[in-house]
């Protein structure tokens, strides 16, 4: 069975967003995405395509493989 929590990385890049101390328009201005679209993220609304995984890293400072790490290693504690 497919695991439902890996299909939604919404709290985790709320938090991700938040421990780097950025309002969403900050994330959203780096991204140069609306901040509609972060918000839609964060409550679980939208999944990213693969491009825009790499623009949320690049906009939160890291590369996408940690931004990947950090989304699994958020829904491994909360197991």
């Amino acid at each position: 069975m497919k695991n439902k929590r890996l299909t939604k990385i919404g709290p985790a890049l709320k938090k991700l967003r938040k421990d780097k101390k950025m309002t969403q328009e900050e994330l959203a201005s780096r991204c140069s995405i609306p901040r509609s679209y972060i918000s839609s993220l964060e409550n679980d609304m939208k999944l990213p395509k693969l491009r825009t995984i790499f623009v949320l890293a690049s906009g939160l400072g890291m590369k996408a493989s940690e931004l990947m790490k950090e989304i699994e290693s958020f829904y491994l504690d909360q197991a």
